[in-house]
């Protein structure tokens, strides 16, 4: 087996039409006594547990695990019933209004048959989506089935803490060891590019979410995309 591929959901397979943000600012309403609880906080590559802490710390209050449950699962509730909403847009036309964007990125569906197909690659998540929401927003798209496990946003608070998660679920399903080198992170955010830099993976920068090209190179990423509308070009790194 020659790579370890994993993706990054948001802003790097999908665009949810605001679905997370609207979710987890309903789950967090009644703890910050209006419907606007993320205003302010960074979300962008940070795991879901991280953005949570924000914003019950800014409330005045500490985030115990009986109050991550119940959050988590409100947000889980919600997400259910925000996914099925439709973004203001219903295909990649408009970069230009990505928060009201719901749809696949350009090429992803092409690229993950072509790397599903082959022998030598072992497809998985690494995203800071707790893993039901992960699957809640990848079902919606039809692309769980994809993903055999990953690390997600259950696994730790610190996004550079998960790509050994991956790695060790990975190994249970058959992947041999490699150098961490051969382990692609594939993400839209300078926090993907770190997260690979932690343990010596390569990271690679896709420009479809919230950052430039010019921004992932400088935050450290040598492989950068503009999108994966040209799967063939990914497929260098695997050949």
């Amino acid at each position: 087996m020659r790579k370890l591929v994993l993706f990054d959901i948001d802003g790097t397979l999908v665009l949810t039409g605001g679905a997370g943000i609207r979710a987890m600012n309903r789950a967090c309403e009644a703890l910050v006594g209006h419907p606007h609880a993320l205003e302010g906080i960074p979300v962008a590559g940070r795991t879901d547990r991280i953005i949570l802490t924000d914003v019950v710390t800014r409330a005045g209050h500490s985030l115990h695990d009986g109050l991550l449950e119940q959050l988590r699962d409100r947000y889980i509730d919600n997400l259910r019933l925000e996914i099925e909403k439709p973004g203001r847009l219903q295909s990649f036309e408009s970069l230009g209004a990505r928060g009201g964007i719901k749809a696949v990125m350009p090429g992803i569906r092409e690229l993950l048959d072509i790397l599903d197909q082959r022998e030598d690659v072992f497809l998985g998540l690494l995203t800071g989506n707790f893993e039901a929401g992960a699957r809640i927003k990848l079902e919606h798209f039809d692309l769980w089935r994809y993903f055999p496990c990953g690390a997600f946003g259950d696994d730790a608070a610190d996004r550079n803490e998960l790509v050994p998660f991956a790695v060790e679920r990975a190994r249970r399903r058959g992947l041999p060891e490699m150098d961490p080198g051969n382990i692609l992170v594939v993400g839209d955010t300078p926090h993907d590019v770190a997260c690979a830099r932690a343990v010596g993976a390569t990271p690679v920068g896709v420009a479809t979410g919230g950052f430039t090209a010019d921004q992932l190179r400088e935050s450290g990423a040598d492989i950068v995309y503009e999108n994966l509308g040209n799967p063939a070009d990914f497929m260098k790194l695997i050949d």
